[in-house]
């Protein structure tokens, strides 16, 4: 299945501090450029840590070094949206600096990029589940399910052959870019398939 991935919603025009920048400095850039917060790199673009509004409230007069919080929260460019909502959701950050594989800085992401996710069009949520999840991953027809979506909610409805499919399809649908919710309609084919007796010939049969 396809994901859209950090790097495709990042900023990379980043706006960052260097340790030794002063509180007003800091707080020069965050007033100049509209944002809430910015990544503090050492002399190789690597990410020491954050700092954010919250944190020059808190503290008066003195560098980023010392107002920033570390480690920093990161994330890379290849991981999901899905998995950078849940870091920023678990770690309560409102923005991640995205990192390359040596931990260098490469852009940022916020909460308010990822929720552009959930803009997704109903008909691209609904076309993505029949090809990626039911065609793609189960190997059924794209008919083999109703699948509905309205303002994100999916709908499934129909039956499937074993409860096994009815939980990979509503997990995969879960993860599908857009989806905000899954509603599960669906029933299990539980009638078995009866084998038919092997034909008894004249010998078999007790005269």
């Amino acid at each position: 299945m396809k994901h859209l991935k950090v790097g495709s919603l990042m900023t990379d025009d980043v706006v960052s501090a260097v340790p030794a920048a002063s509180f007003r400095e800091v707080a020069k850039l965050l007033a100049e450029h509209d944002i809430s917060g910015v990544p503090v790199i050492d002399e190789d673009d690597r990410v020491i840590g954050v700092v954010s509004e919250s944190d020059l409230l808190a503290r008066r007069q003195l560098t980023a070094r010392e107002l920033m919080t570390a480690p920093a929260v990161t994330v890379h460019a290849e991981e999901t949206v899905a998995d950078a909502g849940r870091l920023m959701v678990r770690r309560g950050v409102e923005r991640l600096p995205v990192v390359d594989e040596e931990e260098r800085l490469v852009g940022i992401v916020t909460r308010r990029d990822l929720l552009c996710v959930f803009l997704r069009p109903d008909p691209e949520i609904r076309r993505r589940i029949r090809e990626d999840v039911l065609k793609g991953v189960l190997d059924l027809s794209p008919d083999a399910v109703d699948v509905h979506v309205l303002d994100g909610v999916v709908t499934l409805e129909g039956r499937v052959r074993r409860q096994a499919q009815v939980r990979t399809l509503v997990g995969l649908s879960e993860r599908v870019d857009g989806v905000v919710a899954v509603v599960d309609r669906l029933s299990v084919d539980e009638t078995p398939t009866r084998l038919a007796s092997p034909a008894r010939s004249a010998h078999d049969i007790n005269w």
